[in-house]
């Protein structure tokens, strides 16, 4: 192995996070389920010891799937969607009961790797039009000058004989003998053109100058210019395919703007769209799209992830009776995606051999077990993930980044009213929470979304007109605002 490789793989395993820093991580916004943390983060570790192994070793070693087992509203979606964020990594959820088996008209389960190369490139481009960002500024700027104060006709360049051009014509032979003079008259002339043009230069760029201070001070964000913006007019096209587009794997839009050209059409805006629409433009000429690609579907190879939700509702067997006769199809579509394969997209071959699959799934009716083995033996972690009780709800009322109670008190200090809320208020609005999930249906954490929409409707109905700017929320306001609701079942039926 050369030594540059070396360093690389060494700084990767040394910049990645720790399985238990991922779970500190985790833990600023998700309450509990410990087990299932520990779980994405050892192989979001696993990742970067792979990286260490020798290139032979790296193709053997494959990701250890996973499979999140718990009701509604317990943080299978939130860990894997945080788990992303954490470590940057190309993200995309999706439900595994929207795809139909191979001849059934529905999406077929390669597009889900063609999203998660669509994302990938958004967030490539993101980093690469930050990075250009500066000289798109610049660009921009000469732009807007140009379009406030054009170049004057004086001072653009003039088409001007060539020497070798006049060398070409023809001498008239000197017949009455005048005496030629070895200098030009007009020098002189010449000589305070030139000058006069320079002046007028200088005056130029002096008042370019003063245009340009005052667009960085923001003094002309409302005066009206008039640019030139690229238009194309893309001709509607219908196609009939019973497979979806994504099988014909077809770019319509690159393919016509190969054949129709490029029109600009002139369009008068205020400075401050002009500068978005011209930035997006040079941001766009600064940027090398085929590096984009290179560089997005590696990411998608090395640190993809893909979490397949509502695997338990395609966990049906043959046998079963009732409109599910494609689930075991899907199953054996998805195989292949999951153990390793090569998916075309209109970017080019993307692998799946190392993306990271988190399946999930309530798993009420069906267990794992009634997958078909070979997608069981993909995923060969299985962790099941608990129910929230009230201590829960107390800690994510309280406790995360951001958390519920945060969010509404800053909600009503937009309208300059403070809110406080009591502890025996989040103490009665955990324990409603639970007994709404016991007696109703339980969706673990959403029913606390319910309950404080809920309670503060008036509040946010009536706080423009408020005159009390300070409001205290204790156990009393919450039980007379929803004890009613809860008491009655059929009304918190379709209420909470």
């Amino acid at each position: 192995m050369d030594k540059p490789k070396a360093m690389r793989e060494e700084n990767t395993l040394a910049s990645a996070l720790t399985p238990r820093q991922i779970v500190e991580e985790l833990d600023k916004y998700i309450v509990g389920q410990f087990e299932a943390k520990r779980c994405v983060a050892i192989a979001l570790r696993n990742r970067a010891r792979r990286q260490m192994l020798a290139e032979d070793m790296q193709d053997e070693v494959s990701p250890k799937n996973i499979i999140m087992i718990g009701s509604t509203g317990v943080g299978k979606t939130e860990i894997a969607r945080r788990l992303a964020r954490l470590v940057e990594a190309p993200f995309i959820k999706v439900e595994a009961s929207k795809y139909t088996e191979i001849g059934y008209v529905g999406r077929d389960v390669e597009s889900m790797i063609r999203d998660l190369t669509e994302t990938a490139i958004s967030r490539v481009k993101a980093e690469q039009t930050e990075a250009v960002e500066e000289k798109a500024r610049e660009s921009t700027e000469e732009r807007l000058l140009d379009c406030i104060f054009p170049v004057p006709r004086s001072l653009q360049r003039q088409p001007r004989l060539q020497d070798e051009d006049a060398l070409e014509e023809p001498e008239e032979e000197d017949d009455d003998g005048v005496l030629q003079l070895p200098f030009d008259m007009n020098l002189d002339v010449g000589i305070e053109v030139e000058e006069a043009r320079e002046k007028e230069r200088e005056r130029y760029l002096k008042t370019r100058e003063k245009f340009r201070d005052w667009l960085r001070e923001g003094r002309l964000e409302d005066k009206p210019v008039e640019i030139n913006v690229k238009h194309q007019n893309m001709p509607f096209v219908e196609i009939f395919s019973p497979g979806g587009i994504e099988e014909m794997d077809i770019n319509f839009k690159d393919m016509f703007s190969n054949i129709l050209p490029n029109q600009t059409k002139k369009r008068r805006v205020p400075v401050s769209e002009a500068r978005t629409i011209l930035m997006q433009e040079e941001s766009e000429k600064l940027i090398d799209m085929d590096a984009v690609i290179s560089e997005a579907i590696q990411r998608v190879e090395d640190s993809g992830i893909v979490f397949l939700d509502e695997i338990d509702k395609i966990a049906g067997r043959e046998s079963r009776h009732g409109p599910d006769i494609s689930r075991e199809g899907v199953q054996r579509d998805i195989l292949p995606i999951i153990e390793g394969s090569t998916v075309t997209s209109k970017y080019g071959a993307v692998r799946t051999h190392h993306i990271l699959f988190i399946a999930a799934g309530a798993f009420h009716v069906s267990s794992p077990s009634d997958l078909i083995p070979e997608l069981q033996g993909r995923f060969p972690i299985r962790v099941e993930l608990k129910s929230l009780n009230k201590d829960d709800f107390k800690s994510i009322l309280t406790e995360p980044k951001n958390a519920l109670v945060k969010q509404y008190v800053a909600l009503l200090s937009t309208e300059g009213i403070e809110a406080s809320i009591a502890d025996d208020a989040i103490d009665e609005i955990a324990a409603l929470a639970f007994q709404v999930n016991e007696s109703v249906e339980d969706i673990g954490a959403r029913r606390l979304h319910t309950i404080m929409e809920k309670l503060f409707e008036n509040l946010f109905f009536d706080a423009p007109n408020l005159e009390k700017k300070h409001i205290t929320i204790d156990a009393a306001y919450v039980q007379a605002e929803l004890s009613q609701i809860v008491k009655d079942q059929d009304l918190s039926r379709y209420i909470l």
